[in-house]
């Protein structure tokens, strides 16, 4: 097996990193060359690459044993590609919050975690557990986790690769009887709702958890008009606002959490390594903007007199995206925005305009109203503020001058989180050790990154420290069928954890 690494100054790359790749589609080989291009232009030296190789098919069975391809790659791999066929549909892979697919797939991640060694259950959100106690079961216990639901045409590692990589690296632990020895429990969590597709809503399972999820949630709605409590019923649990309460773990019972994900972006592919550490991830906020205006026939009003809420709504889109291109024109006259907010959001700052629907929908009528939702993601909550104010005040305006209706309102935000010291020192380290006992000797520093997509770890981060590890993805794509991790990146993940584990003998 040979590796080609390279390296490239991953300070300066990481504010490049903070754009979204959380909704990150199909490209054309034509369009991804030029993104390539551009990414690679936008530094002045280019990366010095290093070859290593280390053949462990052709080592002893000793070293081979040291690694555990077996486990940590082999079977992780066959676990993610079974896992990759449930879905609840025929064509694309499809897992929506607790689904008949989600269900399925929630049955053989708790098949997998007992033939790990682990104690397994399901909370009242629909979470799977699995659970092992160590040597002292009442230490603080370190969570690892990730979710198993996905968007609509996902990719299969998406959430899975997490999982997967933690019950493997404990099933090494299991294997050589090391499982007791712990001196800490471990605790792997599947959640069972991160995209928050059917609801609209991130993160419902590791809100939960974190203490975080409102009871308010239970009423939600999806587009067929069944509640989150609905939904929970259906499956055969009972859900009530005490037992939702009940949920949220003790602090003083964490230790801290980690989780391991695809980078969805292409920095690590650019650099040549297979893991990053996360440094931090983007603060978001979700809006939902309705424009209400006169409905009427579209051959009998006259262009003067229409007041146009699909007009006043392209209007307000497209001011929206000067706003997010050129933030420091808006924000810097009224004094309230650091020169650091203003360059972070210079570099970090990205808006998207995702759905938009209208009322009647029909060709040959102005629509009565039009509503469309607003994704705002920076690194720097101030200025994240600051432009969703600005925002407000240029949709008041346009509206005002259209003789339309407008309403804001904020559907979900989530403040940035700044990864632990102490966690993020722990898994670059592991990562570090992991690689090189994969290729050999490395001479660079595994590469440390931002994250401009959501994750658990948001959640997670209102209860206890988080730290995350990021896996290379061909092309940087996600959400996607074109979605990939290489063999041996599902390896070195499983390897990282494994080797982050050891420091809790």
């Amino acid at each position: 097996m040979a590796i080609a690494i390279a390296y490239a100054n991953t300070d300066s790359m990481a504010d490049f990193l903070i754009k979204d790749h959380h909704h990150h589609h199909h490209y054309s080989s034509l369009s991804y060359f030029f993104s390539y291009l551009l990414f690679l232009l936008l530094f002045s030296s280019p990366p010095t690459a290093y070859a290593f190789t280390g053949d462990v098919a052709e080592d002893s069975k000793n070293r081979r044993d040291d690694l555990f391809v077996e486990i940590l790659k082999d079977e992780a791999v066959g676990r993610l590609n079974e896992l990759g066929k449930v879905s609840d549909a025929a064509r694309y892979l499809e897992r929506t919050f607790l689904s008949p697919a989600s269900i399925k797939a929630r049955f053989l991640l708790k098949k997998w975690m007992e033939d790990s060694g682990l104690r397994t259950w399901v909370d009242c959100m629909g979470n799977l557990h699995g659970r092992a106690e160590g040597r002292n079961a009442s230490a603080e216990a370190l969570l690892i986790g990730s979710h198993l639901d996905t968007v609509v045409d996902a990719g299969k590692f998406d959430g899975a690769l997490g999982i997967i990589s933690a019950i493997s690296a404990l099933k090494v632990f299991y294997m050589n009887g090391k499982l007791e020895e712990l001196k800490r429990p471990i605790e792997v969590i599947a959640f069972s709702d991160e995209e928050g597709v059917r609801f609209q809503s991130t993160f419902l399972g590791s809100a939960a958890i974190a203490g975080i999820l409102p009871v308010s949630s239970l009423e939600i709605s999806d587009k067929s008009g069944m509640s989150i409590k609905d939904v929970i019923t259906e499956s055969g649990v009972e859900i009530t606002e005490e037992n939702l309460l009940q949920l949220k773990y003790d602090r003083k019972s964490v230790w801290g959490y980690v989780e391991v994900h695809i980078e969805q972006g292409p920095v690590l592919e650019w650099t040549g390594f297979p893991l990053g550490v996360v440094r931090g991830i983007a603060g978001q906020s979700r809006l939902k903007v309705t424009v209400r205006g006169s409905q009427g026939h579209a051959g009998t009003v006259p262009m003067p007199l229409r007041q146009d809420p699909m007009a006043a709504s392209a209007e307000l889109i497209v001011q929206l995206e000067k706003l997010c291109k050129q933030p420091e024109s808006y924000l810097s006259f009224d004094g309230h925005c650091s020169d650091f907010t203003l360059k972070s959001l210079s570099t970090s700052l990205v808006c998207t305009v995702g759905e938009i629907s209208s009322w009647p929908s029909a060709s040959n009528v102005i629509p009565g109203q039009v509503t469309f939702t607003v994704d705002l993601r920076t690194i720097d909550d101030v200025g994240r503020e600051a432009v969703i104010y600005e925002f407000s005040n240029q949709v008041h305006k346009i509206c005002s001058s259209r003789s339309v209706l407008c309403n804001i309102e904020r559907k979900h935000d989530a403040n940035a989180v700044i990864s632990d010291s102490e966690l993020s020192s722990q898994l670059k380290s592991a990562a570090s050790t992991a690689l090189k006992k994969m290729v050999g000797d490395i001479q660079e520093e595994v590469p440390i990154l931002m994250s401009g997509a959501g994750h658990d770890a948001m959640a997670m981060s209102h209860l206890t420290k988080v730290g995350m590890l990021f896996v290379r993805c061909r092309g940087g794509i996600s959400h996607s069928p074109a979605e990939h991790v290489l063999d041996d990146d599902v390896w070195a993940a499983g390897l990282a954890v494994l080797e982050f584990l050891e420091n809790h003998l």
